[in-house]
């Protein structure tokens, strides 16, 4: 069997036999731990997914639990209810259970250094060393990260709520896709893997939540964004600012499906979410046939709504680019003005302020913030991008 068709299979299935067995059984240690030395059994046995992927892993996995349990005597009661428990074959598309794994791995007891790889390794697959090239750190620290987060959740209730948190999962799927969209640091922009996985998950937490419009709203900015990828990076890997992207390199495909997306968004919830709202930002953006086309009052009057519902520092500073594009640079620095001195906003705000002190005509003032930018940024192709802007202005 091709290793990608293999992969496809247990990406899909090992997540609901891993829900299936917490459910059942509690100690997410060591259900994992059976599920992974499932996984590697169907490596070594599978020449083809078999007629019933999910049933076969569901027993393999269920059995060592149990050779699990058999070592320790003192359960000798909970490895009686494992075995009478025991599923030889459940194809029942256990959505629930799944639902459930995935808050689990987003308990807001967690801090987004463990929710991250604990859902990229439970819900996405990706082995430890995987995940620490994507967050670029040590496999020991993510494998540290992973067993205190298994250590917190235990007693942990797993299973669905009446009214699931949503919005718990939805922000740390966004965070995983920011840091693979707009790596925060090394000498990569891109972490293309990164946001496919996010962008997977997403697709998956959709398909659980058809109706949920930030759930679309959530899908649709990550494929909007998703969609100037190849546009996004010179072929020298410098960073290409939106405005001189080559837009016949966008992805038409992605850039559909986000604005129907969108537009399920915007209209099935009043009113319209953050993640609706940011999609809808990003749907204009995407379907300006080219920079000079861009609707900017539509976009500035969506930021007053985004604003109105998720008051935030980011916000805020996007907002006033919005005000410099629709009422001139000097508009745009008085909004700046308001955001002086907020942590938050790190070289962002020098940056904006560089732009329109520039278009100000004010090159020197220009190039001094776009060399404090260049400094306090912490991503390569970011720091390049914005010295060479502050070079061009001396």
């Amino acid at each position: 069997m091709a290793p990608d068709a293999l992969n496809a299979a247990l990406r899909e299935h090992a997540p609901r036999v891993l829900a299936t067995l917490i459910r059942r059984h509690g100690d997410f240690a060591r259900c994992e731990d059976a599920v992974q030395e499932a996984l590697l059994e169907a490596y070594l046995q599978w020449e083809d997914v078999p007629e019933h992927p999910f049933g076969w892993l569901l027993t393999v996995a269920s059995r060592r639990l149990v050779d699990g349990l058999r070592a320790d005597a003192s359960r000798a009661a909970r490895e009686e209810r494992v075995v009478r428990e025991a599923v030889v074959a459940e194809e029942a598309a256990d959505e629930d259970d799944t639902l459930a794994l995935l808050l689990l791995c987003c308990h807001p007891s967690l801090a987004p250094s463990a929710q991250i790889p604990l859902t990229l390794r439970a819900f996405g697959g990706l082995t430890t060393e995987e995940i620490a090239r994507a967050l670029l750190t040590t496999p020991a620290t993510i494998a540290q990260r992973i067993v205190r987060a298994k250590a917190r959740l235990r007693g942990v209730e797993f299973g669905l709520p009446p009214d699931p948190p949503i919005a718990e999962v939805a922000q740390v799927l966004y965070l995983i896709f920011n840091e693979g969209h707009m790596a925060s640091s090394g000498a990569e922009l891109r972490r293309d893997d990164l946001a496919a996985e996010a962008i997977r998950l997403a697709r998956e937490l959709r398909r659980m939540r058809p109706v949920d419009a930030e759930v679309a709203g959530l899908l649709a900015l990550m494929l909007l964004h998703d969609a100037r990828r190849s546009a996004r990076t010179a072929p020298d890997g410098s960073l290409v600012p939106l405005e001189a992207q080559d837009r016949s390199l966008w992805d038409a495909a992605l850039i559909a499906e986000g604005v129907a997306l969108t537009e399920f968004a915007v209209t099935a919830q009043r009113p319209p979410g953050p993640y609706a709202l940011q999609a809808a930002i990003v749907a204009v953006h995407a379907e300006a046939p080219d920079a000079a086309g861009t609707d900017w009052p539509q976009i500035l009057a969506l930021y007053d709504l985004l604003l109105a519902v998720h008051p935030n520092p980011v916000t805020a500073l996007n907002r006033a680019v919005a005000v410099g594009e629709v009422h001139g640079p000097a508009a745009g620095l008085t909004a700046l003005d308001a955001l002086a001195g907020d942590p938050r906003l790190d070289h962002r705000l020098d940056a904006v302020r560089g732009h329109f002190l520039a278009r100000a005509g004010d090159r020197s003032g220009a190039a001094d913030a776009f060399e404090r930018a260049a400094a306090a940024a912490t991503q390569d192709a970011e720091r390049a991008h914005l010295a060479a802007r502050a070079a061009a202005l001396r």
